[in-house]
């Protein structure tokens, strides 16, 4: 398994969601991609037509500079509406997901887990559910959902299917490449107690490390698997 595609709604929610796990993966020699579905600011504002695109500009810098800190080098930006996922059609989703594998043949893919509060998230597991859907010869063999802080424990397991986690990445190693690259978001973090800042992202992985016995953990649900 040589080729990894993270599909993540906003930017941000990839390095939340695995960041250590892609510094990881970049120093072990995986092709890893990274594909960010949404343009991640309008939805502050009354409207979509009155988001300054200059703010969509930043993100989009912040997110190659999270990249590059991670190792990553292929980051594309597919410009969906901020939390109005659920405005568009799935399909049209979908297809955006799919065009991404088709182009990469990723042997995994990693993305939001289906029982987040965002739905954004939900919209986004959804698109990539169905656009890996396992036919014969499908490059993608294996499927994993994060977890995204502010968003996944928000929905206090309320939301079906709920976070179960049940594959750990050790990133004792890479913690601190994981919150390096958060720094390049600084309009997105938080100050603590918010589960978006440094010191909870941090203790996050310390409590799953302490579950899988490590120093540091991120959590990931296995979707499906074929080995």
């Amino acid at each position: 398994m040589r080729r990894i595609l993270v599909v993540a709604a906003h930017p941000d929610d990839e390095m939340l969601g695995c960041g250590a796990s892609m510094a990881k993966w970049t120093a072990q020699g995986y092709q890893v991609s990274i594909a960010i579905l949404g343009e991640g600011a309008t939805s502050r504002y009354g409207s979509r037509e009155a988001g300054p695109s200059h703010e969509i500009s930043a993100l989009q810098k912040a997110a190659l500079a999270a990249a590059e800190v991670v190792g990553v080098k292929d980051v594309t930006f597919h410009g969906l509406p901020d939390n109005r996922f659920d405005s568009l059609p799935l399909l049209e989703v979908v297809k955006v997901v799919e065009k991404r594998v088709m182009e990469l043949a990723p042997e995994r893919v990693v993305t939001h887990h289906g029982g987040d509060l965002n739905v954004d998230h939900r919209t986004t597991y959804h698109a990539v559910l169905t656009a890996t859907r396992p036919k014969p010869g499908h490059p993608v063999k294996e499927l994993l959902a994060f977890e995204v802080a502010s968003s996944t424990e928000w929905g206090f397991q309320t939301i079906e299917p709920a976070f179960r986690a049940n594959h750990f990445e050790d990133v004792t190693g890479t913690m601190t490449k994981k919150l390096e690259a958060l720094a390049a978001y600084a309009t997105e973090m938080c100050p603590f107690p918010h589960p978006r800042s440094t010191e909870a992202v941090a203790a996050i992985a310390r409590r799953w490390g302490s579950v899988v016995g490590c120093e540091a953990a991120e959590a990931f649900q296995l979707i499906r698997g074929l080995h």
